[in-house]
């Protein structure tokens, strides 16, 4: 089924050409008619499916179909994602998509200076993509205008929810018409997105694709059951091959992201380092490095293991287990992206084997233990310490040697005082 059965405005098939897409996604092609109609939605699709379209391209369409000249008084759209780095995608994937059109979008999100949103916001934009905390600031100074609002799009609702956002969610859908069509895309059918459908949705359709809560099927998952402080030493046993090209490693921590990025360093490999203590500028031009092929590796906190699209990703590794097994969803749908094969990588520790345990009862399906041959997983010392520079690492040892060098030169003989 090509693009064209949607009825989709010609312009917009352009784009779409021009992307280079000729068939839409299986979401996409389930939720775009419905959406078209003016249903209420839950999609509920795995990463890297195509969702982002599935609600931004019958939005076009909407606009298109407008007579209204002149810029708009208040946003038509609002869409909001739980991240600043989703945000920017979004905005980009409508203007991507919308090239051929005279579209107005605004993107608001923290972490930058909000002046340059505000201006865009008082000339006028058809489409506002945002995250929940700037946005809730902006409308309770009356910056934002929603009298206008015909659709809300709440992407990666799971995610928002898991990130205590519910109660921000709550306070803008107060602030929008009651007579709107609202669409929620999520990688997972939990109670609470249940629970937030019966709120804020009349009637929905229910768009499900695949098996509820699975991984991509595109994905070779497998575990390395390996001490703690030896997973250092394996992350780089593994970087040795070539098959590792492009790599987004999971950490559950800022501080550990920060000492794995210094010995990744140390170690000559071309890394960046991503998590919400760096400012959006640097944020930004990792995520660009990365894509680029500057830096092979990328050592990330879950902050991008919701929606953010980087092409290419071969692995992915948890560095550190998950402790929310929809938090290991969400990290391995990083690769295997738009049907292409990928990799994901776990390290698990013995005291993250419960951990294990229950995210195989979560999807279903036991992992796939590996043991890298020539490996000592029994090392007592540890190959390297996170940022530790390489002539600390081996004191121990050092000083071992200097003692045993010492004890096996002849000492000459020592003179007794008082005799002659």
């Amino acid at each position: 089924m090509p693009f064209s059965n949607f009825g989709l405005e010609a312009g917009i098939l352009r784009a779409i050409q021009k992307a280079g897409y000729t068939r839409p996604s299986p979401v996409q092609t389930a939720a775009i008619p419905k959406v078209m109609q003016g249903n209420d939605l839950i999609a509920i699709a795995q990463t890297g499916t195509g969702k982002t379209a599935a609600f931004v391209l019958p939005m076009l369409h909407r606009f298109s179909l407008s007579n209204r000249q002149g810029p708009p008084r208040g946003a038509r759209t609002l869409i909001l994602a739980p991240t600043r780095e989703l945000a920017v995608q979004i905005m980009e994937n409508i203007r991507d998509y919308g090239q051929y059109m005279p579209i107005r979008v605004a993107a608001i999100y923290g972490g930058v200076d909000e002046e340059s949103q505000i201006k865009a916001l008082r000339k006028g934009v058809h489409c506002i993509v945002a995250t929940p905390g700037r946005l809730i600031d902006l409308l309770g100074r009356q910056k934002v205008d929603f009298t206008e609002l015909e659709m809300l799009v709440l992407d990666e609702a799971d995610r928002m929810l898991h990130m205590g956002f519910l109660h921000d969610i709550e306070k803008i859908v107060g602030n929008l018409p009651q007579r709107r069509q609202t669409l929620m895309f999520s990688a997972t059918l939990s109670k609470e997105i249940e629970s937030l459908a019966r709120r804020f949705q009349f009637q929905p359709k229910l768009v499900q694709i695949g098996k509820r809560s699975n991984p991509a099927d595109t994905v070779n998952q497998c575990v390395y059951e390996v001490p703690g402080h030896l997973k250092n030493a394996l992350l780089l046993e593994l970087l040795a091959s070539p098959k590792l090209q492009r790599v987004l490693v999971f950490v559950r921590l800022k501080d550990g992201a920060d000492r794995l990025t210094n010995f990744l360093k140390l170690a000559q490999v071309k890394v960046a380092k991503l998590h919400s203590s760096r400012s959006q500028e640097q944020r930004n031009q990792a995520l660009q490095d990365f894509k680029d092929g500057k830096v092979r590796v990328l050592v990330a906190t879950d902050i991008v293991a919701r929606g953010i699209d980087i092409e290419g990703v071969t692995h992915v590794v948890n560095y550190d287990f998950p402790v929310n097994p929809e938090d290991y969803v969400h990290r391995i749908g990083r690769t295997g992206r738009a049907e292409t094969q990928g990799e994901a990588i776990s390290f698990v520790p013995k005291q993250d084997l419960n951990l294990l345990n229950i995210l195989e009862f979560f999807i279903s399906q036991r992992l796939d233990r590996r043991r890298l041959r020539g490996f000592d997983y029994q090392a007592p010392i540890p190959a390297a310490t996170p940022g530790e520079k390489p002539e600390k690492r081996d004191w121990r040892k050092r000083t071992r040697d200097l003692a045993a060098k010492k004890a096996a030169k002849p000492q000459p003989p020592t003179a007794r005082r008082g005799r002659k």
